[in-house]
């Protein structure tokens, strides 16, 4: 049986408790930690678990007797956290964002590797029908080659959501809505087409003078022969979240959605009924899934420790996202459209030359540890 330890007990580490507890002949909670006094023990009693409590990760894996680190962290020591685990020894499970910066993220590379341990990197969603749906169908060819691709990463978050100790600002967080909400649907963007030629985009904060940090941004994104549009936002009312591919012979969306159209003889559409029969009978015949969201992510690394597999989602998979996002950030930073791949000299490559250009909206002034309460929203892809 796998031995866990989760690092870091806020919001998120109740999704990864969750998924633990479903395998319980597969793998054991051994430890939790969280620098703030008390907090673990408090997380340990409310699941009732038969496990040990520290401040220090680096304590913890002194003790010896784990095989799993997962961090569940605030993003500005996620590298930190993961590179010691793979050092020691251990397999790393890390919540998105893989880490704050490219640099940070090839350092965490280079420590799998010269480890030899497992490393992935959180982006649940992929493991969500209506997503796996839509990866499928795109793959299919069915719908055609993509021509448009427009990402909604809408979601609502109070002002006092960032009077948390670490959020709002570029040190800690790392970014705003981009960085730590969009990181889901950019992921996806990503899985599905890859990273694009050239980025457009602009950054603002709308309604949230307590944080540095964006909570509204716009990119364009330039692909051979398409264009992307990704909208990330944390003023949007609803939360209504989706991606849309247009394509060459169909629309496919998640929440899941097709519509396809021919040509009359005058150019204006006409309803293509048979090939949205197909494309719909194509994801009804696609296999169920056996466990979804983090469960099933955490489900396949488990898999992969125990069969010497390579996880679904890798390392390599978590950088390209934060490539993407950094070249949003490097855009909308200095008002000029970004070309990628990123290279090593590039200024926005390390967390330090992030911090030096990327605009400070407002001065975070309030500083709470704790908001109370664990009831966090995670996506509405199965909105209908």
């Amino acid at each position: 049986m796998l031995q866990v330890a989760i690092v870091g007990t806020g919001n998120i580490s109740h999704a990864h408790i969750h998924a633990y507890l479903q395998f319980p002949e597969r793998v054991r909670i051994a430890a939790l930690v969280d620098i703030v006094p008390g907090k673990a023990e408090k997380v340990r009693a409310q699941y009732g678990l038969d496990c040990e409590c520290y401040e220090d990760h680096r304590e913890m894996l002194k003790q010896g007797g784990i095989d799993l680190v997962d961090c569940c962290c605030p993003p500005y020591v996620h590298a930190e956290v993961t590179i010691s685990a793979l050092r020691a020894g251990k397999h790393a499970i890390c919540e998105k964002p893989m880490a704050a910066s490219l640099e940070e993220c090839d350092a965490m590379l280079r420590a799998r590797d010269e480890s030899g341990r497992k490393l992935t990197i959180i982006a649940q969603n992929r493991f969500r029908k209506p997503i796996r749906d839509l990866k499928a169908l795109l793959d299919s060819g069915l719908a055609g080659p993509v021509r448009s691709a427009q990402v909604d990463s809408f979601w609502w978050r109070g002002h006092c959501y960032y009077d948390l100790w670490w959020r709002g600002t570029w040190e800690k967080e790392g970014g705003g809505c981009t960085l730590n909400h969009a990181v889901h649907h950019i992921d996806m963007l990503a899985w599905m087409m890859g990273l694009p030629q050239r980025v457009t985009s602009v950054l603002a904060n709308t309604a949230h003078d307590n944080a540095e940090v964006e909570d509204l941004s716009m990119s364009v994104l330039e692909y051979p022969g398409a264009l992307g549009l990704i909208t990330a936002s944390v003023v949007h009312h609803g939360e209504e979240q989706a991606l849309t591919f247009q394509c060459e012979k169909a629309k496919v969306a998640a929440p899941f959605s097709v519509y396809a159209s021919v040509s009359k003889d005058n150019g204006f559409p006409e309803r293509n009924e048979a090939l949205e029969a197909e494309l719909k009978a194509y994801a009804d015949g696609l296999p169920p899934l056996p466990f979804e969201g983090h469960d099933g992510q955490i489900e396949n690394m488990l898999t992969a420790i125990e069969t010497g597999a390579e996880p679904a989602i890798s390392g390599e998979d978590g950088r390209r996202t934060l490539e993407l996002i950094t070249a949003i950030y490097k855009a909308g930073a200095t008002r000029q459209a970004v070309t990628l791949p990123l290279r090593a000299d590039d200024p926005f490559y390390t967390v330090a030359g992030i911090q030096a250009h990327a605009p400070h909206f407002y001065e975070k002034k309030v500083s709470r540890m704790e908001l109370g309460g664990s009831d966090i929203t995670l996506g509405s892809f199965d909105r209908k």
